[in-house]
This record gives structure tokens, sequence and C-alpha cells, in this order.
């Protein structure tokens, strides 16, 4: 099945204290956004989407100068994460395939997790969603599992209640689907 992979990187990083865009900050010696942009092309991606936001024409010019055949979607005001991925919603028109959602300041996914991701979905899941356990106290999202492994609901920490913000199993965010549900 062909898959189209939509990288999020229009944050402004406030709390890095910068005017650098947060994705072009380095780690392990190149910018965030490539980390992500050589998963996308270790799982043989039909295409790559950065969504841009903050500091776009930037960010652009080191997603395409990585990937000369990235798509690039400009989040002209940012609405958030289900904003930015609607904002690709053009780009998607004529795909029927699997999209991976990954952020461009999360580098270290590998491809074998997409991989896997992918499968869990050949399962019959519409959606597969990456968790974490953590045992630290934080503001991740809770994954609300239910008793038989499936995903019930994803509830962010401002909103969760006592006893869901117990719970150890946090989203990562990154999310495999089929293009259809976007």
């Amino acid at each position: 099945m062909q898959s189209v992979v939509i990288i999020l990187s229009a944050g402004m990083g406030t709390r890095m204290q910068s005017d650098l865009p947060k994705v072009l900050h380095n780690v392990a010696c190149e910018p965030l956004l490539i980390h992500s942009m050589r998963t996308a092309s270790q799982i043989d991606a039909h295409k790559t989407i950065v969504v841009t936001g903050h500091g776009a024409k930037d960010v652009a010019k080191v997603a395409t100068t990585f990937d000369p055949s990235a798509e690039i979607v400009n989040q002209y005001e940012q609405f958030g994460t289900a904003h930015a991925v609607d904002q690709t919603r053009n780009a998607l028109l004529n795909f029927d395939g699997e999209v991976f959602i990954l952020y461009g300041d999360t580098p270290f996914i590998e491809p074998s997790t997409l991989l896997r991701m992918s499968k869990e979905r050949s399962y019959g899941a519409k959606v597969v969603v990456l968790g974490f356990n953590t045992k630290r106290k934080n503001s991740y999202g809770r994954l609300i599992i239910s008793p038989d492994g499936s995903l019930e609901e994803i509830v962010e920490y401002k909103d969760a209640n006592t006893d869901q913000r117990k719970i150890s199993f946090c989203n990562s965010g990154v999310i495999c689907t089929d293009s259809k549900l976007l």
C-alpha cells in the first residue's frame, strides 16, 4: 500500500527562546526536521508533505534541500494540530492509501516503528496511535485503552480527571491512518 508522510513543522517553539524555528534547531548535527524526513524516506513513502508556519521560508528551504520532491504546505495561522493536518487536504486530494502523521520536532521515530503501525492497520485498525509509558507526571494526553486493547479515547491532560491523569500510557501524537479518514 502506498503511503504519504505528513510532517508537522509549523510551531513557533516559544519555549526554546529563539527566533529560529524549532524544527531547525540541530540535534545530532542536523536540524530536527531532517530526522523526521529521513524516517519518511526510509519507509519509501510515496510523498512527504511538510506543513510549515513560523519561519516557513527557512523550513521549506531545509526540507526541499533534503528532499527536492517534498511538498510544502503553509499553515498561515496556527490553530493547532488538527488544523495543521487539515491544511494538507489539497495535497492528499487524489491519494488513496495510508497516511503517517509525524512531528518535525520529534527526531528519533524509527522506520520500523512506522512499519509496525502499518501492520497493525492491516489487522483491521482504522487508526493506530503511537503511545508510550512513563512514570513521570507530565502534561501529555492519555490514551484510554479498552479491555480488548483498542483505543477508546485520547484525553488531553488539561481535560483529564484525576483517575485519567494516573494512566501512564501517553499519546506521542504519531498516527497511522487511512487517507480517507482525514
